[in-house]
């Protein structure tokens, strides 16, 4: 399993949805569900922009946990 820790990044950071939109251009709309876990997959265009906003990898935005 895939966990995804924008949202621990993020509270982190002190920083909310609508600013980490601000600065990538990403819906809040889009953000809201990446950061609820609500989404399928991630295209890399948008993975690329949260990482460069966070200043993060993608090791750091997600962590693997065996079945």
């Amino acid at each position: 399993m895939i966990k995804n820790r924008v949202s621990t990044i993020l509270g982190e950071q002190r920083m909310r949805i609508s600013e980490l939109s601000k600065l990538t251009g990403i819906s809040q709309n889009a953000l809201n569900k990446i950061y609820h876990d609500k989404t399928k997959g991630i295209d890399f265009v948008t993975l690329n922009k949260i990482c460069t906003a966070l200043n993060k990898n993608t090791q750091e935005l997600f962590e693997f946990i065996p079945d």
